[in-house]
């Protein structure tokens, strides 16, 4: 086994503390990766509180991980020692359903998370917070040395979950697209649109974010508290893309869409929509979902990232501030990922 250090809580109830632990041996398909860094997801906090479901603890979370490889099996192909490379949200699935076949491993109904898991060989999986990761060749993913390795690191998850919606609606020249909320999730999405030539207006409630949204690339800018400036905004986008993860009303923002228009959920707030069938039926709109990516398309989108210079905004931060970013962040004050160097842990 390898010796393994990182952060973890041990129950709900605590604090993200210092914990030492064992990874597998690196076996002949795996690749061992030092973590160099790890974004700081708003699904990190939801899932160390058990939010969503009850969790596997110890918990050391992180899915955003970028890293060096520093030992390969005897049978890998991809990287060799010395490669880039990077971990995302899950790290196995069953290869075999009808969704690993259609490159969908994120469907996979025997998935493995990176982190809050339980792995096929009946051990606990443990993230990125931590200082090395062993991981089947398959699930890792070629980094380029072009881009800022810790502005890469929040792609393995905010830019394939933005990405990935994206290219499924195939968004692109002529759509007019809103992104509601301007942050982790959302600076990736205005990023993306922008990118695939679509017209982007961003939806906040603060008004302190619109000289933001116009750096990033975004055309427009609609302030949620202003009616006349909702009002203005009636049937006029083809999808809003709503990153938000707190509780809110999206009745308001369904009357903005266009007559067959889409409204993508990416945000997963703890508290369920509310939804009269009339917001609906009247022009034909959809509420759709979407997570991340299979494997093929995280790494097309790694590659596209590395051709267009994208990556996200970041601010670095020291392991042990983590959960004072945690309590920024669940302000919304951050710009507009934190990523922990992991050099300081």
């Amino acid at each position: 086994m390898i010796q393994a250090k990182g952060y973890a809580a041990q129950s709900p109830e605590s604090n993200l503390a210092p914990w030492d632990f064992e990874r597998r041996d690196v076996g002949p398909h795996d690749v061992q990766i030092e973590i160099l860094f790890c974004g700081v997801c708003h699904s990190d906090l939801h899932q160390i509180k058990n939010d969503w479901f009850p969790g596997v603890f110890p918990m050391v979370p992180g899915h955003e991980i970028v890293g060096r490889i520093v030992a390969v099996g005897g049978h890998t192909r991809k990287f060799k020692q010395g490669d880039l490379a990077g971990i995302g949200c899950m790290v196995d699935s069953c290869r075999q359903c009808e969704d690993c076949n259609s490159g969908l491993e994120q469907f996979c109904p025997n998935g493995v998370q990176t982190y809050n898991s339980m792995g096929h060989d009946g051990q606990p999986t443990y993230g990125g917070y931590s200082n090395t990761i062993v991981v089947h060749e398959d699930f890792a993913f070629r980094i380029s040395e072009k881009l800022n390795l810790a502005a890469v690191a929040p792609l393995l998850c905010a830019g394939i979950t933005t990405y990935s919606p994206l290219r499924y609606w195939k968004v692109g020249k002529g759509h007019k697209v809103a992104v509601l909320g301007l942050g982790g999730l959302g600076h990736m999405a205005v990023k993306f649109a922008v990118a695939f030539g679509a017209e982007v207006t961003v939806l906040s409630t603060s008004p302190a974010k619109e000289q933001d949204a116009k750096n990033l690339g975004a055309h427009h800018f609609v302030v949620t508290k202003d009616p006349e400036q909702v009002a203005a905004s009636a049937r006029k986008f083809d999808f809003i893309v709503d990153t938000v993860s707190a509780p809110h009303d999206i009745n308001m923002y369904l009357q903005m869409l266009k007559t067959r228009g889409t409204h993508i959920t990416l945000g997963a707030p703890t508290e369920p929509y509310q939804v009269p069938a009339f917001s609906l039926l009247g022009g034909a709109k959809a509420i759709a979902g979407s997570g991340i990516g299979g494997l093929e398309e995280t790494q097309e989108m790694l590659d596209f990232c590395a051709e267009h210079n994208i990556v996200s905004d970041i601010e670095l931060i020291d392991i042990k501030d983590i959960h004072a970013s945690f309590d920024r962040m669940e302000k919304g004050d951050v710009r507009y990922r934190f990523v922990i160097d992991m050099a300081t842990l």
